[in-house]
């Protein structure tokens, strides 16, 4: 199982968990568990095609991944919400 951590707002969606172990071989495999398990979650992170939003942030490892990323079973997720704004 790989450990997915979601920061942000999300995470009070998630159950105000910081880690979730979850299975799937792919990025969105692992992100359709997680919203099933955490209903609220549905719609925050996939769209209505299941694919990842614009503004979520997806890290495997350290390094940026999509919907087809092949995740292993040792692997650590992250989703991370983008942050907008900047200094006037």
């Amino acid at each position: 199982m790989a450990i997915v951590r979601v920061r942000g707002p999300l995470r009070q969606l998630a159950g105000d968990r910081g880690e979730h172990r979850l299975d799937g071989r792919t990025v969105v495999e692992l992100l359709r568990a997680l919203e099933c398990s955490y209903p609220p979650l549905g719609g925050w992170i996939l769209d209505e095609r299941g694919r990842i939003r614009r503004h979520i942030n997806v890290f495997v490892n350290g390094e940026r991944g999509g919907e087809a990323t092949v995740v292993g079973a040792d692997d650590r997720v992250e989703v991370l919400p983008a942050i907008t704004g900047g200094m006037r």
